[in-house]
């Protein structure tokens, strides 16, 4: 809650109260007067009362929490006033996330609330694809003389979901050793058949050919291609430069975030191992974790991060110095997953180096450029190019246009680049 603030509401009419009581003495008009007096007595009310202290509660209903890209969005928002005051004059504009835009209603509203009472407003958004948080709700609170203002910010943590959970991450053949869903190139323990040898002593009995021992007599022992767990860092572009978006739609670092939350839970459920971090305002690192809890703590560094804020810093360090540092913390066999829209060569550079020094690195890019009536903007060349140059460095790249499916768009990279 900020401070109370004077409104200077009745300064004018301090002013004019003043020149009526001049102008009635000089005069000798007791009419004149007596409106002066009037004035004198709204002025000296306005200047007894004291500042409002809002105490107030944040409930937002949405009728779809996880809809599909370009639904509409019923949006109910109650505020309750948990004190013991009368509030005289309460405005509210609700924190609508930046990327969607309200088609019907508003997110303003403005009423009187007795204690214990509440206020519910409604309107409507249009879905865009990505997570969406809510920013808080603010709330400017004056006296019932309206010379004082208070403004308090509440929020309830409310989030449109519009994604689509991704089968499988765009991974690179590194593992560790730990059981996992990343195929190795020897056998061992696993599911996906690798070859068959001969039986050795000691060899359990269920993995011998039974089949084979019927038609043919001969005892041969069945090997699985060996699963191995892999630590997977994503990495997610949110520099100024990654701040781009076409008129109307979401920035790119909006989309990478979706995804990074996506793609986090994709990593874990494959029980590998999943970290986080950024380049952009200041520095984000999440130790890889596995498990459902850890992906939860990756969703949560994703919405609370301040290297993650939905609008753009004013700079950034060098990406070279931000991923000198992000080696620092890396171990051999770690793999990173970046997430960008590759907007400048220097991230280009950057992905290249961390491959050329043997930690294999895959990119994910949304694409937020867009075309113009007579063609691809200059935008979107650069792009390609950028695209192409990652690939003959042996760099996976998933392209992703917003407006499908991520799962789409990774399965089609991940079946196309086998």
């Amino acid at each position: 809650m900020t401070d109370p603030s004077p409104t200077h509401r009745w300064r004018g009419v301090l002013a004019v109260t003043l020149v009526a009581g001049g102008l009635a003495l000089v005069a000798k008009r007791p009419a004149l007067l007596s409106s002066a007096v009037v004035g004198v007595v709204f002025v000296a009310y306005a200047r007894v009362t004291s500042p409002p202290s809002p105490a107030l509660e944040l409930d937002r209903r949405l009728d779809e929490a996880s809809p599909s890209h370009g639904d509409q969005v019923d949006v109910r928002t109650t505020v309750r006033n948990v004190g013991d005051r009368t509030l005289f004059d309460l405005r509210i504009v609700d924190g609508v996330p930046p990327a969607l835009a309200v088609v019907e209603g508003t997110p303003r509203h403005g009423t009187v609330l007795r204690p214990g009472e509440a206020t519910t407003f409604s309107y409507t958004v249009a879905a865009r694809r990505g997570r969406h948080r809510f920013e808080p709700a603010t709330v400017v609170a004056r006296d019932v003389g309206g010379s004082w203002e208070v403004e308090v910010q509440i929020d309830d943590g409310t989030t449109v979901d519009c994604t689509t959970d991704v089968p499988a991450a765009p991974l690179r053949g590194r593992t560790l050793e730990a059981v996992g869903r990343v195929l190795a190139d020897d056998s061992g323990a696993g599911t996906e058949f690798h070859q068959t040898r001969e039986y050795r002593r000691g060899d359990a009995l269920s993995r011998v050919d039974w089949n084979r021992y019927a038609s043919t007599g001969d005892l041969t022992t069945i090997e699985f291609r060996k699963e191995q767990a892999t630590r997977v860092i994503l990495v997610v572009d949110a520099r100024p430069v990654a701040y781009r978006a076409p008129e109307g739609d979401p920035h790119a670092v909006s989309y990478a975030v979706a995804a990074a939350g996506q793609l986090a839970r994709a990593i874990v459920d494959n029980r590998n191992h999943v970290g986080l971090a950024a380049f952009g305002r200041e520095p984000c690192w999440l130790e890889p974790g596995t498990g459902r809890n850890h992906a939860l703590r990756v969703q949560q560094r994703l919405a609370d991060h301040a290297a993650f804020g939905a609008r753009p810093p004013d700079d950034a360090p060098p990406v070279a110095d931000q991923a000198k540092a992000l080696q620092a913390r890396l171990e051999n066999g770690d793999q990173l997953l970046v997430l960008s829209p590759l907007l400048d060569d220097d991230v280009v550079e950057t992905v290249r180096r961390f491959e050329a020094e043997e930690t294999p690195v895959s990119v994910l890019s949304p694409d937020v450029t867009d075309a113009d009536g007579g063609g691809r903007t200059l935008a979107r060349i650069e792009r390609d190019h950028r695209h192409r140059t990652l690939r003959r460095a042996g760099v996976r790249v998933v392209d992703w246009d917003p407006e499908r499916p991520l799962s789409v768009a990774v399965t089609d990279a991940m079946g196309a680049q086998q």
